[in-house]
C-alpha cells in the first residue's frame, strides 16, 4: 500500500513533465510577392494564390520534408519568360521552422520577363562532416 502512495505521485509528475516537452509546432511557410504578376504556389496538394505586393503565410505546417512549386501570371507586355532561383524545390520543417520565399521580377523593353525567387529558412544548414584531418 505504501508503494502505491509513492508511485502514484511520481507517475503524475512524470506525465506532466513529458507532456510539457511537446509544444506547438509553430512552423510557418511564407511567400512574399514583389514581382509584377500574381503567383500560385502548389504546396501539400493545395494551391495558394499570392497577389502582387502581398504576403501569404501557411501556419502550423507538420514536421517533415515537402515539395513546392510556383506558377505565375505574365504581366502585360511580356512575350517570353524565365525563372531564376528557388521557385520550386523541397523544404524541411522541424520544430518552430520558418521558411520565406521572396519573389521579384524584371521586364525588359523587348518583353522578356524574369521571375526571381529566393528561399531562406530558420533551420541550421550546417553539415557536420566529422573530422577532416589525419
Amino acid at each position: 500500500m505504501k508503494k502505491n502512495k509513492i508511485l502514484f505521485p511520481v507517475l503524475i509528475l512524470l506525465t506532466i513533465f513529458l507532456s510539457s516537452c511537446e509544444s506547438e509546432l509553430n512552423n510557418k511557410f511564407t511567400f512574399r510577392n514583389e514581382s509584377s504578376g500574381k503567383l500560385f504556389i502548389n504546396f501539400r496538394a493545395n494551391i495558394v494564390a499570392v497577389p502582387i505586393g502581398k504576403t501569404v503565410t501557411i501556419k502550423d505546417v507538420p514536421k517533415g520534408t515537402y515539395g513546392f512549386s510556383t506558377t505565375y501570371e505574365l504581366p502585360t507586355g511580356a512575350v517570353t519568360s524565365t525563372v531564376e532561383g528557388d521557385a520550386s524545390g523541397s523544404v524541411v520543417f522541424n520544430q518552430s521552422t520558418r521558411v520565406l520565399v521572396l519573389y521579384s521580377s524584371t521586364l525588359s523593353e523587348e518583353g522578356a520577363y524574369t521571375l526571381f525567387a529566393t528561399l531562406t529558412t530558420s533551420e541550421d544548414l550546417t553539415i557536420d562532416e566529422g573530422p577532416t584531418g589525419p
